[in-house]
């Protein structure tokens, strides 16, 4: 499947920026997570409902406030084969981890346990641009896209409704931006491109970000980045459109065009891709050597669902690509994705791993080679 040119090339990208803040202890909550109370959360979502008893108070958007606190197909396939009776040996992930009616159901991230944990104070921005370091943006219901021209700016509990090529894009040069428990969506027709909405989060720069607990849906290609820290979103929902020159634009909920220098890590996210495969449907995970080799990605614990393959593996030359106890869920087609479960693997590449990856019905997933 060839993917459209008419798409901007991804610039490498980042190094993962740690949070600031140290975790609050998990206590007192009667809600599941779907990770626990991770050690680099800036607090433990303690209630499924987005809402609290007073509002968080809210940064303008623009100032600093300093750190945040608490808070035809392809020519590759997959087979399955029966279902073990233990888990590999050297895995976390058990097979009775499968079977599960919904990505919730098996501890991945839904609805409940991503996006703000606040109450939101609207905010109409339109096009805005991000100039100063350190920004805290916190509390907002914002409409309207974020291009940022700053480095270790901070989005905190806050929903973005964008009507532009983005939500939030981070500028070649800059660094350390953080996206963590909000909502990303977009409003399908109004964008440019005959409604072409493409990126939730763009990292267009050359070191880490990190998008950790957000709801994310409608965008093309909802997360854009060759170098990040990618943990606990769900992405669902994606919008097919058809762009100005008659052609529906490929979908993935996570994008990555290779030449990237440092790490990427795609880790415990539920990622959904419904798009029909007569609508543009790519990957859920889509790994692609447009700009350069694929190289350094680490694929764990993720519930992945849809695409035309459910996985783009990075092709020739990708190094160092480890994809590791994951779940490949059949809600959408019997196979995962509507080809198979992963195109382009390279199988001798240095330092990639394929290790019990699994069909939601538990069945290990082998794959073949690329041709």
């Amino acid at each position: 499947m060839s993917r459209p040119t008419s798409r901007r090339s991804l610039q490498g990208l980042l190094l993962a920026a740690l949070l600031t803040v140290a975790s609050a202890a998990c206590s007192g909550s009667d809600e599941p997570t779907s990770a626990g109370c991770p050690k680099d959360s800036p607090s433990c979502r303690t209630s499924a409902s987005p809402t609290a008893s007073s509002a968080t108070p809210s940064a303008e958007i623009g100032d600093p406030t300093g750190s945040p606190t608490a808070s035809s197909p392809p020519p590759s396939s997959a087979s399955a084969s029966a279902t073990p009776t233990a888990k590999e040996s050297g895995t976390g992930t058990p097979a009775a981890r499968t079977g599960c009616a919904s990505p919730g159901a098996c501890g991945f991230p839904d609805a409940r346990t991503t996006g703000p944990r606040t109450r939101l104070t609207p905010k109409k921005t339109g096009y805005k641009t991000i100039r100063t370091d350190g920004t805290v943006i916190r509390g907002q219901d914002i409409t309207g896209s974020l291009d940022i021209y700053a480095n270790n700016v901070t989005i905190i509990d806050t929903k973005i409704t964008s009507d532009s090529w983005w939500g939030i894009n981070l500028r070649p040069g800059f660094s350390g931006l953080r996206v963590l428990h909000s909502t990303i969506t977009a409003v399908p027709g109004t964008g440019p491109d005959n409604g072409g909405v493409d990126y939730a989060v763009s990292n267009m720069g050359g070191s880490s970000i990190e998008v950790g607990w957000c709801d994310i849906s409608v965008f093309g290609d909802a997360l854009s980045m060759g170098q990040g820290n990618i943990h606990d979103n769900y992405v669902h929902d994606i919008e097919p459109f058809v762009n100005l020159g008659g052609e529906w634009q490929h979908t993935n909920a996570v994008i990555s065009g290779g030449g990237n220098t440092g790490h990427l890590t795609i880790r415990h996210n539920t990622l959904l891709n419904e798009t029909s495969l007569k609508q543009g449907a790519s990957g859920s995970i889509g790994l692609f050597a447009d700009v350069g080799v694929v190289r350094n990605v680490t694929v764990d614990d993720n519930w992945i669902a849809g695409g035309a393959y459910a996985l783009y593996g990075g092709s020739t030359g990708a190094t160092g690509i480890k994809v590791t106890d994951n779940i490949f869920s059949t809600e959408f087609h019997p196979a995962s994705g509507g080809y198979g479960v992963v195109a382009h693997w390279n199988e001798k590449g240095a330092g990639n791993v394929w290790r019990n990856n699994r069909l939601s019905d538990g069945r290990l997933v082998t794959p073949e080679p690329a041709s």
